[in-house]
């Protein structure tokens, strides 16, 4: 399950930096494009803006195959405050541009599922698809426009995965 959600990780970051190279957030000092994975980020209690944050919140697996097919829940939220020198009266028409932004780096909803943890990284033998995105109502808390998107992702696990 580790190894499709560091692939889909890498394929969304990977497409953003294509995509908006200028989309990044500073974290320890160092420029990274803007798409984190919470449980791998240190504890924050607010959540960064004009960044994609994905939050497994569900797994569920279907034994009855000949490899194990996983769907994991993955929530991607983000928010905007807008600009300063809008005094933030943009942050809809950010909101909307980071909605876009996520629809094109969900395209092609597949990839080639990759063994992260060693190096080099290594191509394993099975994809990793994804569904089309269910976009919530965007909220307003405090002076920020935020949304959430849920995408469940699938994948089968390789021999010696679990």
């Amino acid at each position: 399950m580790k190894k499709a959600r560091d692939s889909f990780y890498v394929a969304l970051r990977d497409r953003l930096q294509v995509l908006n190279p200028s989309r990044q957030v500073l974290i320890r000092g160092v420029w990274r494009p803007g798409v984190l994975v919470e449980e791998n980020e240190s504890f924050a209690a607010i959540v960064p803006d004009n960044v994609f944050v994905l939050r497994w919140t569900k797994t569920v697996a279907d034994a009855q195959h000949a490899l194990v097919r996983t769907q994991q829940t993955c929530e991607i939220q983000y928010q905007t405050a807008g600009t300063t020198s809008a005094g933030g009266l943009d942050r809809g028409t950010l909101l909307t541009a980071m909605d876009g932004e996520l629809l094109s780096i969900l395209e092609p909803q597949q990839i080639q599922k990759t063994d992260y943890s060693v190096t080099p990284p290594v191509a394993m033998g099975t994809r990793v698809c994804w569904t089309e995105p269910v976009f919530a109502q965007a909220v307003r808390k405090r002076d920020r426009l935020v949304r959430k998107a849920e995408i469940t992702v699938v994948s089968y696990e390789e021999a010696g995965e679990l």
